[in-house]
C-alpha cells in the first residue's frame, strides 16, 4: 500500500481506532493552529485569562475571558495619559493590565487598570507616601469595592506595579466563556 492509499484509508476508515486517532490528530491540529496564531498575534503561547472577581465590573465581569497582548508588543497607557489624548479601553481611559501581585510566581496574576506611573520618591497619591522605587499605580473599574488604589489596601499595598511585573496588556473580551475555566481549579 502505497502512502496515498495509506491516506485514503485512514480518512475514510470506520474502525474506532483509527477514528479516535483521526479526532485526537484533529485536535491537535487546531490547538497548534491557535497557539501559533496566538503567538504571531498577541506575543504569548497561551494569551487568555478568565476574570476571577467583580474588581473590575461593568468593563469586565466574572466569568469573562480576556485576551492578553504580550507586555514586549505594547506600551502601557495609563489612566492620566489616556484623559489627556482620549485614549480608552474596555470604556474608560488607559489600559487595563494583567500584573504579578509583588512580583510573584505561582500566583493569580492581578488585572486593574494602569492609573499613572510615578518615580521613585514620588507620593503614590495626593498626601500618600513616597514610592519606593518606580512604577504604575493601578485600580478595579469597580467603583463599589475598589475605592481606593491597589496601593493602599491589600492588592500591592505601598509598592507600585515594576514594568517587570506586568505581564500584559487586556485586549479584547468575550462574555461568560472563562466561567468553564473557572470550574475546573488548578488549569
Amino acid at each position: 500500500m502505497n502512502l496515498k492509499e495509506t491516506y485514503h484509508v485512514f480518512k475514510e476508515s470506520d474502525n474506532f481506532f483509527v477514528s479516535l486517532a483521526r479526532d485526537i490528530l484533529t485536535v491537535l491540529l487546531a490547538v497548534l493552529v491557535f497557539a501559533t496564531f496566538s503567538q504571531i498575534v498577541f506575543g504569548m503561547w497561551t494569551p487568555m485569562v478568565a476574570v476571577e472577581s467583580g474588581s473590575m465590573q461593568p468593563h469586565m465581569n466574572i466569568g469573562d475571558i480576556i485576551f492578553i497582548q504580550n507586555i514586549d508588543r505594547a506600551e502601557i497607557v495609563t489612566y492620566e495619559e489616556g484623559m489627556n489624548n482620549d485614549y480608552t479601553t474596555f470604556k474608560n481611559y488607559g489600559n487595563v493590565i494583567l500584573y504579578k501581585p509583588y512580583g510573584q510566581e505561582g500566583v493569580t496574576p492581578i488585572i486593574h487598570r494602569a492609573m499613572y506611573y510615578v518615580e521613585k520618591g514620588e507620593p503614590m497619591w495626593d498626601g500618600g507616601p513616597a514610592a519606593p522605587y518606580a512604577g504604575y499605580i493601578t485600580k478595579g473599574d469597580n467603583q463599589v469595592t475598589n475605592k481606593y488604589y491597589d496601593q493602599q489596601g491589600q492588592v500591592s499595598y505601598l509598592m507600585p506595579v515594576k514594568k517587570e511585573w506586568v505581564i500584559g496588556i487586556a485586549r479584547y473580551r468575550i462574555p461568560y466563556v472563562g466561567y468553564l475555566r473557572l470550574l475546573l481549579p488548578g488549569f
